[in-house]
């Protein structure tokens, strides 16, 4: 894949796909997409269990050009749920991690040396942005939060009403494709992390706030849906004894998130986490040891008698500290 060609796919959408059937939500709500896929496409996950409040969100930002911020906590799965929907829609699908390394540079473009017939000249090479908006792309930011300033008034440019993108280098005034989309995934709303569970993240200007459209929370799933999820994740994992186990598991991750919530401890886990226990499991035939390696070592010192309680509450026996 390269960015040095457009996307062969018609200007606008040319496929309607039933929302309840694609996506497995009550509703009677029909979206556009694209009938043929591209190499930009995500894989489809069959597995994935899609939310139905934040699914409508998203499907408003791909059918009415709504620009929607989806916030969690992490491992709620907020950028794979764009990512699954434009993978049913088959509409291209770029991620975009803000963390302290992406620079305005890597966004925009920089100038690059070729060599063209035999001589060596200087060209401006399109960033990711540029190349994005002008094509039927569903440009998605991660992190939204932890953007450096410089960059973030990069994209608050596109963010206006027109979303039209002035390259200063170039002389050069980009209109956005008309199938052209924006999302962003976010731990905070906004203001900061005031609980000091995410460092690193910053407060967003609430004038480039007020540009985002839909702005959609996204939780953990029910345990009932976690454990179908983890069951389709992990294979010869389907008997009564180990879908007990599973239920536990499932159960421990959901003392950890209230919790984490709380401000209790300092780390969750996640539904791939509760996967990698699982796997663990297998491997070492033992819960209490497999539980240990996964998560219960990268805990803090202080919380660990938390953590062994949530696990004793669930299982109904002691961590052994001695084993490694």
């Amino acid at each position: 894949m390269t960015i040095n060609s457009k996307i062969d796919l018609p200007s606008k959408p040319n496929q309607k796909f039933d929302v309840s059937k694609t996506f497995n939500i009550d509703t009677k709500l029909s979206v556009k997409g694209y009938k043929n896929k591209t190499e930009w496409v995500p894989e489809i996950d069959d597995s994935y269990v899609f939310d139905k409040k934040t699914t409508l969100s998203i499907l408003a930002g791909f059918e009415h050009n709504r620009r929607v911020m989806i916030q969690g906590f992490h491992g709620t799965g907020k950028s794979t749920h764009i990512e699954q929907i434009a993978a049913r829609l088959n509409w291209p699908c770029v991620r975009i991690n803000l963390d302290s390394h992406i620079s305005r540079i890597d966004l925009l473009g920089k100038d690059a040396i070729k060599l063209k017939d035999g001589k060596q000249i200087t060209e401006f090479q399109e960033g990711l942005l540029p190349w994005s908006i002008q094509n039927p792309v569903a440009l998605v930011f991660d992190e939204y939060d932890a953007g450096r300033p410089d960059v973030m008034f990069v994209i608050q440019r596109i963010l206006e009403v027109e979303g039209k993108l002035t390259l200063l280098d170039q002389n050069k005034v980009i209109s956005p494709h008309q199938s052209f989309r924006l999302f962003a995934t976010t731990n905070t709303v906004g203001l900061g992390d005031v609980t000091g569970l995410y460092h690193g993240t910053q407060q967003i200007n609430q004038g480039q706030m007020d540009r985002w459209h839909i702005l959609s929370t996204l939780n953990y799933l029910e345990p009932s849906q976690e454990l179908k999820v983890v069951i389709s994740k992990i294979s010869d994992f389907k008997g009564t004894k180990n879908q007990e186990l599973l239920k536990n598991m499932i159960k421990l991750a959901n003392l950890t998130r209230n919790g984490f919530a709380n401000g209790d401890i300092s780390t969750l886990m996640s539904p791939r986490t509760v996967i990698s226990w699982a796997q663990n499991f297998k491997i070492f035939k033992d819960v209490s040891e497999s539980f240990k390696l996964t998560f219960y070592n990268k805990s803090d010192d202080m919380e660990k008698p938390i953590i062994s309680e949530y696990f004793q509450r669930c299982f109904d026996i002691d961590i052994d500290e001695n084993k490694t």
